[in-house]
């Protein structure tokens, strides 16, 4: 399941042959990002290591973690988006037995600044932290 997730998102990264276009499909992916609502927004939700604002919480709704995210960059948006498309909705101990080199099976590393890897990380590590924090 969480492999289909991965390889449908590599598909639709594959379908276009240039960056720029794989960069406009990622800033579409973003405006279909669900609002985070505002009261979310604060300090103690911001993800450490983006260079862009980027707020992360989880619930646990029966066994399942959801994780609702927004940020203030367009593509990181998107970014924000892949990854919440991937984690919410897996339980804490599929989120831990899970590869963490997401980046590279989605071939992301190849069109992504080291800033923005930078950030896709912290947002990872973050994931995993509830996920542990949940268990």
């Amino acid at each position: 399941m969480i492999e289909n997730k991965i390889e449908e998102i590599k598909d639709d990264l594959e379908i276009f042959d240039d960056d720029l276009q794989k960069y406009e499909y990622i800033i579409d992916l973003g405006k279909s990002l669900e609002p985070l609502e505002e009261e979310h927004k604060k300090d103690e939700n911001l993800v450490q290591g983006c260079t862009s604002k980027v707020w992360l919480v989880c619930e646990k709704e029966d066994d399942k973690l959801i994780f609702k995210a927004d940020s203030n960059a367009a593509i990181v948006k998107g970014l924000v988006k892949i990854l919440l498309t991937i984690y919410s909705g897996l339980t804490p101990n599929e989120i831990l037995q899970m590869d963490k080199q997401v980046l590279h099976e989605l071939k992301l590393e190849e069109i992504i600044t080291p800033n923005r890897q930078s950030g896709v990380q912290g947002m990872i590590k973050r994931i995993n932290e509830y996920a542990k924090a949940f268990a």
